[in-house]
């Protein structure tokens, strides 16, 4: 009898069938959060030889070897643009995430959800508290975090799209739900000072993000909070920041960071001692880089280090080159588990951006992983799965499964009985199987 060598390391609540070695989880995939509209629409996805993608989640889970895939969620998006009437990026309220979510899960992969708590995009810059929230007292802020946070987690356990990771906000170094206008609020933070320097602004801050660690904990005990910062070309603002994090009690298990290196300087400089100073000063948090991305084609925008883009040609092949300088880099630290390209999803025929049929708004960002004219895939899109140590399918991993017996791409048995599973893609005695309901 073949004997059966399993390593089992539970992360977000996964167990994850592994070589002998005893490694750590890698997690690697994309922000999709933009795909249903594009699928509404009938954008064509293909591969790199031009055949049609009939479904990408279930391509990126059996072909790119994804294991995860991360979704925003807005609290009220305005879905249409008030000035020019066109639809925006801005779609995702819980109903739409709660499908995609259960995509992913059926599709064996880790979700991420990502709480933006506005109506609109939340970043560094705009923090905006969502137009239903603003007549809120401070007390019953702290309340509507709480019981928002749990509302939609618990409809999405109910759905069967549990999410595996939480983000408690989307590049929240400035703060978060800000009354004032984000760039001047007088509830504003600075990553890089201590609490006892604004200990009203701190505490208002970190009083938040507890509730809404608070209700993860709660309805998703399993799940692993993140907390998302993007201050990636500064060591001493990230440091200081967890520290904050740490002094104030409030509750996370990864270090979540956006790095984008045409603004957050390059990889074995910048983000490298970021990353090194982290970890020496957190040694029990893991790091993941929740965003990144590179373009495909130049994009005429304002605020752009071009010295540092000039690294990589902004090109297909230069987005790809990038992506692969970056997983060698990312893999010699072994306190780094997460890589999430955002919007690879982006696809169209035509200048103006997401778009051929006017989906969404302004200009292409050129950071796709698609041809806009075609709509094949470009190679970036094929390089992203190899920072994951799961492969999509437990017939990949030199294991020898028992026979009969029913895996999840991740590799978590799931009996003998086909017709127990739920919808989804599974390995039987080294095949890939798929389960409709």
């Amino acid at each position: 009898m073949k004997r059966l060598i399993l390593s089992l390391i539970f992360s977000a609540g996964i167990s994850t069938m592994l070589h002998a070695e005893d490694q750590p989880l890698r997690l690697a995939g994309g922000d999709i959060s933009l795909l249903p509209s594009y699928e509404e629409y009938n954008t064509p996805y293909k591969d790199k030889d031009g055949k049609t993608i009939a479904d990408l989640v279930t391509y990126a889970a059996e072909t790119l070897h994804w294991n995860a895939c991360r979704v925003r969620l807005f609290v009220n998006p305005c879905i249409t643009n008030p000035d020019d009437g066109k639809r925006q990026g801005e779609v995702q309220d819980l109903a739409y995430v709660t499908a995609l979510g259960k995509r992913i899960k059926d599709a064996g992969m880790a979700f991420m959800l990502d709480f933006h708590y506005s109506d609109t995009w939340a970043d560094p810059l705009k923090q905006v508290i969502p137009t239903a929230w603003q007549a809120l007292t401070e007390d019953q802020l702290y309340d509507t975090m709480y019981t928002y946070t749990r509302m939609c987690l618990r409809t999405l356990v109910d759905a069967g799209a549990a999410p595996d990771y939480v983000q408690v906000g989307n590049e929240i170094s400035y703060g978060m739900l800000l009354r004032g206008k984000s760039a001047t609020s007088s509830d504003r933070v600075k990553p890089w000072e201590k609490i006892s320097a604004a200990p009203e602004q701190w505490g208002r801050f970190t009083g938040l993000l507890s509730q809404g660690a608070k209700a993860v904990r709660e309805v998703c005990p399993e799940a692993k909070i993140i907390i998302h910062i993007e201050r990636t070309n500064s060591q001493e603002a990230c440091v200081q920041f967890y520290k904050n994090m740490n002094e104030a009690g409030v509750e996370y298990d990864i270090i979540g960071l956006s790095y984008y290196p045409f603004w957050h300087g390059r990889l074995n400089a910048e983000l490298a001692s970021t990353l090194s100073g982290l970890h020496t000063a957190h040694p029990d948090k893991p790091i993941q880089i929740v965003e990144t991305a590179y373009y495909n084609n130049y994009w005429p925008s304002s605020g752009i280090n071009y010295d540092t883009r000039s690294t990589w040609p902004a090109s297909a092949a230069g987005q790809e080159a990038y992506l692969v300088d970056l997983i060698a880099a990312l893999k010699s630290y072994d306190y780094v588990n997460g890589l999430y390209y955002w919007f690879p999803e982006e696809n169209g025929n035509g200048g103006a951006s997401y778009d051929a049929n006017k989906i969404v708004i302004n200009t292409w960002l050129n950071r796709g992983l698609f041809d806009p004219n075609n709509h094949k895939a470009y190679g970036g899109l094929y390089r992203i799965g190899e920072y994951a140590n799961t492969p999509s399918g437990v017939c990949n991993t030199g294991i020898e499964t028992l026979n009969g017996l029913y895996y999840t791409l991740l590799g978590i048995p799931m009996g003998s009985d086909r017709e127990a599973l739920p919808a989804g893609i599974y390995i039987c005695n080294g095949k890939k199987v798929t389960v409709n309901r």
